[in-house]
């Protein structure tokens, strides 16, 4: 690199903007780090959270069979008030 007599370059500048240039550069490096460990804990809950619903709709009890046991208890009820119970 050639230096304009017109424009004389410092040293010390150049070593300032090297500086500020590799601050910058590890921010944005820790940055992109940062965000990239979070999005791994994220997948991580992302994942639990999944599971956890799976487990959770294998779990309950389908809608269908609530009625008959309802239908059948309410039945009972009325049998029972029926004989005198």
């Amino acid at each position: 690199m050639t230096a304009d007599p017109e424009h004389p370059v410092v040293h010390g500048e150049l070593a300032e903007l090297r500086r500020r240039l590799d601050v910058a550069y590890a921010r944005v490096e820790g940055g992109l780090n940062l965000i990239n460990h979070r999005t791994e804990e994220t997948d991580k809950e992302l994942d639990d959270l999944s599971n956890r619903v799976v487990a959770l709709e294998h779990a309950r009890w389908p809608l269908p069979a609530v009625a008959v046991l309802t239908a059948v208890g309410a039945l009972v009820v009325t049998i029972w008030q029926a004989l005198g119970g």
